[in-house]
């Protein structure tokens, strides 16, 4: 009798099991989702809307059209100029994380076409290192908007990322200067940069080159900022309003201009690409006085 239980509850087992990676749970909802219903839906919660992250490679495969992304600089990687160990050293994480994934360094960078437009783009890969930027990053995106400016095409960047890699030190820093010069120089090229911040784009990296789009477009509930919302309220021993740092409070504060959900988003960028073309750009009046212009006209009415 006991051997005929045993057996039986050993089928029951066998017949319950199911394969691996089938499904997946929401991160905010906790709603658990067949992992091909949420691939169909870019990686976005059919329940509550929750914005996943997702991958560079992915993020540039949704943006794109299909067969036309060129890679850039893909075969340069990081060094240790510190010599930095903590846990574990610099060197050793940074192998740990190449053989995981598909990258050298937390960016992809490369051209490709939207909707028949050509464009410079960059993602980040969150997963190597929390996306952070150490001088791989700084150097790639600095050779892109050189690209750009050359080519003359707009630039798009993705950022996800925990800001700038403590392990380079001062060498990550330096990133933040140098990102942000070759952006003003880009402004020359009359071109867009339109910077779209995913959750979390955070630390250095919204102190730079984040924030200093033409356009700058947010993800659904996604957090940007500086320092962290704890490490504010313990700074200055106050409670933070509702959703401090989420997109939806950075555009009713003006810090962002539009918050666009994913599935829309390639078709936003196309239109955006449209009305930057250079035949739409008032060559002939400075933007400050133009729109001074226009405020003066609209008072008179």
């Amino acid at each position: 009798m006991l051997k005929k239980e045993t057996g039986h509850t050993e089928k029951v087992e066998k017949a319950r099991k199911v394969p691996e990676g089938l499904w997946v749970k929401c991160n905010n909802c906790g709603e658990i989702i067949y992992r091909k219903e949420m691939e169909r839906n870019l990686y976005v919660c059919l329940k509550c809307n929750h914005h996943h992250r997702i991958n560079a490679y992915n993020r540039i495969s949704i943006t794109l059209d299909e067969g036309t992304f060129r890679e850039y600089d893909a075969e340069i990687e990081p060094v240790d100029p510190l010599g930095f160990k903590d846990i574990k050293g610099y060197k050793e994480k940074i192998n740990e994380s190449q053989k995981v994934l598909s990258v050298k360094d937390a960016v992809v960078c490369g051209e490709g076409l939207i909707n028949g437009k050509k464009v410079m783009i960059c993602a980040f890969e969150f997963a190597f290192m929390g996306g952070s930027m150490g001088s791989v990053v700084g150097e790639k995106i600095t050779r892109l908007f050189e690209r750009a400016l050359k080519g003359r095409r707009p630039v798009m960047i993705f950022s996800c990322s925990g800001g700038a890699r403590m392990q380079e030190g001062i060498f990550s820093l330096m990133q933040m200067a140098k990102t942000s010069a070759v952006i003003a120089k880009f402004k020359d090229s009359e071109r867009p940069f339109i910077s779209v911040l995913t959750d979390p784009t955070t630390g250095g990296v919204s102190a730079s080159f984040a924030m200093l789009g033409d356009v700058i477009i947010a993800e659904p509930r996604a957090l940007i900022g500086f320092a962290g919302p704890r490490v504010i309220e313990q700074t200055i021993r106050q409670n933070l309003p509702d959703n401090f740092q989420k997109s939806e409070y950075l555009l009713e504060h003006g810090m962002i201009d539009l918050i666009v959900e994913r599935k829309n988003m390639r078709e936003i960028l196309s239109r955006l690409l449209d009305l930057f073309k250079p035949d739409h750009i008032k060559r002939d009046i400075e933007p400050a006085t133009y729109r001074h212009r226009t405020t003066d006209a609209s008072q008179k009415k």
